[in-house]
């Protein structure tokens, strides 16, 4: 898995709002074919990084008494 960033992501999300298919950030650019593909390669970040963000979910057994003992 790639490393990416909030600021790589930021910086698709402003490109792909405003029309553009040129992304720069952190001294890099790069050159989208379509709008089609800057949003595939946003949803893409977006998955990986909810991905590592979620909490894993936890199962067990839950208890009850009445109060009877």
């Amino acid at each position: 898995m790639a490393d990416w960033t909030e600021t790589e992501l930021s910086a698709l999300r402003r490109a792909y709002a405003s029309g553009t298919t040129r992304v720069s950030y952190d001294g890099k650019s790069v050159d989208y074919g379509s709008a089609e593909d800057l949003l595939a390669r946003i949803r893409t970040i977006e998955r990986a990084i909810a991905a590592t963000t979620q909490p894993v979910p936890i199962a067990g057994l839950a208890g009850f008494s009445r109060g009877d003992r």
